[in-house]
C-alpha cells in the first residue's frame, strides 16, 4: 500500500489549521483517513479559549482513533462520537453556542477488505479512482450553491447560513451535524485509490482550471501531493502578482492539504 500526506501552511504568521492522519490497524485488513480545514475565525474572536489547530487536533485525534478501533461504527456516528469527545474537552471555559465556535470541515474513508466507506462534511472533496481509471468526486455542495453575494457578508453568514437549514454545515460543538454529511460506500474492489483534499489543495481545479478531477489525481499518482501543493502556490503567487485577485478566493494563499492512498 503507497499513502501520501502533505499538508503545507498558506501564511507563515499563522499556524496551520489544517489536520491529517491515515490510519493502518497492525492486522493490515483495513485502514482509514481523516482530513480537517480548519474555519479561520474572525478578528473579535469566537467566544473560545482554544486556537483552531487545537480543536482540528481534537477532533482529529478522536477521529482517528475511531474510525479504526470500532471498525463496525458508522462514520456518522463515529464523527458524532469525536464531535461531542471534542465538545466536552472545552465546554466548561468556553461559549460552544457562539456561530464561530472552533469548527472544520471534514472527509473520512474507511476501507475494509469488502468494502469503502465514505463522509464529507462543507466543502472537503473526497476523490475515489476505480481500477479502470474513472475518478468520482465525493462532495457536499451547500456552500458552494449559496449566492456569493449572501457569503461577502459575515454577518450574514453567521446569523443564517453558518450550520442552518438552508445553509451549510460544519463539525463544530453539536454532535447531531454528522447526520449531514454526505456519505456512501462501495465495494472495495471498485476503488484503486483515493485522495482528500482540503480546499486550498482543491484550488488546482476549482479555482484555477488546471485540469479536472481525474487530471488532479493523476497529478498525485505520478508526481506526488507536493507536488500539486507547489503547483497551487505557483498560480496563487501569479495571480497575485499580477493583480488578478478572484472573488471566491478569501486568501491569497490558504492551508493546502492532500492525502492520498493506494488500496
Amino acid at each position: 500500500m503507497r499513502t501520501e500526506l502533505v499538508s503545507d501552511g498558506g501564511d507563515p504568521a499563522r499556524p496551520n489549521e489544517d489536520f491529517a492522519s491515515v490510519g493502518l490497524p497492525a492486522s493490515g485488513q483495513g485502514g482509514s483517513l481523516v482530513l480537517l480545514d480548519g474555519v479561520t475565525p474572525p478578528r473579535d474572536g469566537a467566544g473560545c479559549l482554544h486556537s483552531v489547530p487545537w480543536f482540528t487536533a481534537r477532533l482529529g485525534g478522536a477521529l482517528t482513533e475511531l474510525t479504526v478501533s470500532l471498525p463496525d461504527v458508522p462514520l456518522t456516528e463515529a464523527l458524532s462520537l469525536a464531535v461531542a469527545r471534542t465538545a466536552e474537552a472545552h465546554a466548561a471555559t468556553c461559549d460552544l453556542s457562539h456561530p464561530r465556535t472552533p469548527q472544520a470541515t471534514v472527509a473520512l474513508a474507511r476501507w475494509s477488505p469488502e468494502r469503502v466507506e465514505y463522509l464529507v462534511l462543507c466543502d472537503a472533496t473526497l476523490l475515489l479512482a476505480s481500477p479502470d481509471g474513472r475518478v468520482s468526486a465525493v462532495r457536499d455542495d451547500r456552500l458552494a450553491r449559496l449566492p456569493r453575494a449572501l457569503l461577502r457578508s459575515a454577518d450574514v453568514v453567521d446569523a443564517t447560513l453558518r450550520n442552518k437549514e438552508g445553509g451549510f454545515f460544519t463539525a463544530a460543538a453539536d454532535p447531531s451535524v454528522a447526520a449531514r454529511s454526505v456519505t456512501g460506500s462501495v465495494p472495495r474492489a471498485e476503488v484503486a485509490s483515493l485522495a482528500a483534499l482540503s480546499d486550498g489543495a482543491a484550488r488546482w481545479t476549482e479555482l484555477f482550471h488546471e485540469g479536472d478531477w481525474p487530471d488532479l489525481l493523476a497529478l498525485v499518482r505520478e508526481e506526488g501531493a507536493r507536488s500539486l501543493v507547489k503547483r497551487v502556490r505557483h498560480r496563487e503567487r501569479a495571480d497575485d502578482a499580477a493583480g488578478r485577485p478572484c472573488l471566491a478566493r478569501a486568501k491569497t494563499h490558504d492551508d493546502a492539504t492532500v492525502v492520498y492512498a493506494e488500496l
